[in-house]
């Protein structure tokens, strides 16, 4: 039963995000709140717990997290209109089409998400005991996930503000290790998370942590990313061929 509240405080937002969407004309909305999203279904689940103190194991990271992520997607795409990928799906659709379709298959669909990707927050929230040594580590992991992903996220909004570097291929700090930093600093986030469940003896809920692992690798992260870069920025093919991927190493010669 508090999954289903969980899902429904989830869509709940996101159909207040659309209806932001339609009046401004911009559906990319729904990413400014994807982090958020978390942060609201964790304190439903925590609430309805009632408000166990074990639970602050995955509330505060859930929190720092949640909250860092939108704000910094709101900071990036201030001022810069539609994302792409939005204005993509719009072509061939009047507004009103558009807006139909948009809050099944992007809101809508990105709330179901939240609830069922957030699945180790329900574990953790609603735990009657918690391992705390698991638990710890699961923490650390988390702190070392989202440090990674704060940094390469800082180093690339700093690149991104010279405009003398326009057009040309990020290649420095972290990025000169690996080709998406944020993803793989994303990533140690949800093996963080998955620990925390493990934890909380909710074994049931680390396959949502490995789905969003799935999701950042082949749906709408690296992959999607790769093709779009590798099309459109110079100088990308020679930075793919010597640095790895994802898991960070030394560039090869």
């Amino acid at each position: 039963m508090a999954f289903l509240w969980g899902l429904l405080a989830s869509l709940v937002l996101m159909t207040l995000v659309w209806a932001g969407s339609v009046w401004r004309h911009d559906a990319s909305l729904v990413d400014r709140f994807w982090g958020l999203g978390f942060v609201v279904v964790t304190l439903v689940w925590w609430g309805l717990a009632g408000w166990p103190l074990q639970g602050l194991w995955i509330v505060i990271p859930v929190l720092v997290w949640g909250l860092r992520l939108s704000l910094f997607i709101t900071w990036r795409n201030w001022g810069h209109g539609e994302d792409g990928r939005y204005t993509d799906m719009r072509e061939g659709l009047s507004d009103r089409a558009f807006a139909a379709r948009s809050l099944v298959t992007i809101f809508w669909l990105q709330g179901a998400l939240v609830a069922v990707i957030g699945l180790p927050m329900l574990a953790v929230t609603n735990a009657a005991s918690i391992g705390w040594p698991l638990a710890a580590l699961g923490v650390a992991v988390w702190a070392l996930g989202t440090l990674y992903e704060t940094v390469a996220d800082a180093q690339m909004a700093r690149f991104r503000a010279d405009p003398a570097r326009r057009g040309k291929v990020m290649d420095q700090g972290l990025w000169r290790y690996s080709r998406h930093p944020n993803y793989f600093g994303e990533i140690v986030v949800w093996v963080g998370y998955g620990l925390l469940a493990l934890a909380a003896g909710g074994w049931w809920a680390v396959p949502s942590a490995i789905l969003m692992i799935v999701l950042i690798l082949r749906v709408s992260g690296v992959t999607l990313l790769e093709k779009r870069l590798h099309a459109s920025r110079p100088g990308y093919a020679e930075y793919a061929r010597r640095t790895n991927t994802l898991i960070p190493g030394p560039p090869r010669a």
